[in-house]
């Protein structure tokens, strides 16, 4: 067998199958609903229906393989997030442990080398030293926020409000998930790199969120402006909804452990990707907004 790539409908996750298609190559995709796959895709890939959380699934769809793409699919507002991620990437784990699996590229996240303390990013970085520990050749990906995070809150954002639990006047790496999708493809078609290593994806500039909103007031044509809301109401809204504790805490914390972060690798050539977030604010954000 030669790829295999999880979540192959996510914003990732399409861009790496389309790119691994365009290759000339037949990856096998794992998906809990091979309907969500365009027909052809379906056509030319090898689609695997099953639950990433079913260990014996996984443990079967990914033997063999040459290569891995593992996104984690744990929900933030699963009971137990950073348990429950690393208990859906054990059997991943256990293939490579058995020689089954030759490397893996793992979608980790800036924040995961701090290792503890930022919330849900625990669970990729308790993954990553679990493929590390298991002695394949295994990437780690840490990447910025994702643009598409904005459309978390469209609501709000229709109101004019960028809501955000991180400092406002911050500048943090954003990027877009199709970038991240590129520099994935262009390592699973790689066979030449060994051994353990970590690149980070850090977008094309470092953005506070009043810069957020300044360039989504221009691309959105309406006034948009950045709004800090403090951990505690954030806490109330998640409890308000009905998240349990432990949800609550690893999405709280995932902001509050990154707020002092410094990236472990630097902005270099290997690390900035093209996209800016204007454009894609124009093309993806504003005919959601404007109907």
């Amino acid at each position: 067998m030669g790829i295999v790539v999880t979540t192959p409908t996510g914003h990732v996750g399409s861009r790496v199958v389309r790119l691994l298609l365009q290759a000339g190559v037949r990856p096998r995709v794992l998906v809990r609903d091979p309907a969500r796959l365009d027909e052809e895709t379906r056509g030319r890939a090898d689609v695997c229906p099953g639950d990433l959380t079913d260990a014996g699934f996984v443990r079967k769809a990914v033997a063999g393989a040459r290569s891995v793409f593992w996104v984690d699919p744990t929900p933030h507002t699963a009971a137990d997030p950073v348990g429950t991620s690393l208990a859906t990437a054990a059997p991943l784990v256990r293939a490579v442990r058995d020689g089954d699996v030759g490397r893996v590229v793992l979608l980790s996240s800036v924040g995961a080398e701090k290792r503890h303390g930022v919330g849900h990013i625990d669970g990729l970085a308790g993954i990553e030293a679990e493929l590390d520990a298991a002695g394949a050749d295994v990437l780690h990906l840490r990447c910025a926020y994702f643009f598409t995070n904005l459309l978390l809150d469209l609501e709000g954002l229709s109101r004019g409000v960028l809501s955000t639990a991180f400092d406002p006047g911050r500048p943090m790496p954003w990027v877009d998930p199709r970038d991240v999708g590129d520099v994935v493809a262009a390592r699973l078609l790689n066979d030449a790199w060994r051994g353990r290593v970590v690149q980070a994806v850090h977008g094309p500039e470092d953005l506070t969120f009043h810069q957020v909103a300044r360039i989504l007031t221009a691309a959105l044509g309406r006034a948009v402006r950045a709004e800090r809301v403090g951990d505690d109401a954030v806490r109330d809204a998640l409890r308000a909804a009905g998240l349990p504790g432990s949800a609550v805490e690893g999405i709280v914390g995932m902001a509050a452990g990154s707020r002092d972060l410094v990236p472990e690798q630097p902005r270099d050539l290997l690390t900035t990707t093209p996209t800016r977030l204007a454009g894609w604010a124009h093309a993806e954000l504003r005919p959601l907004l404007h109907g």
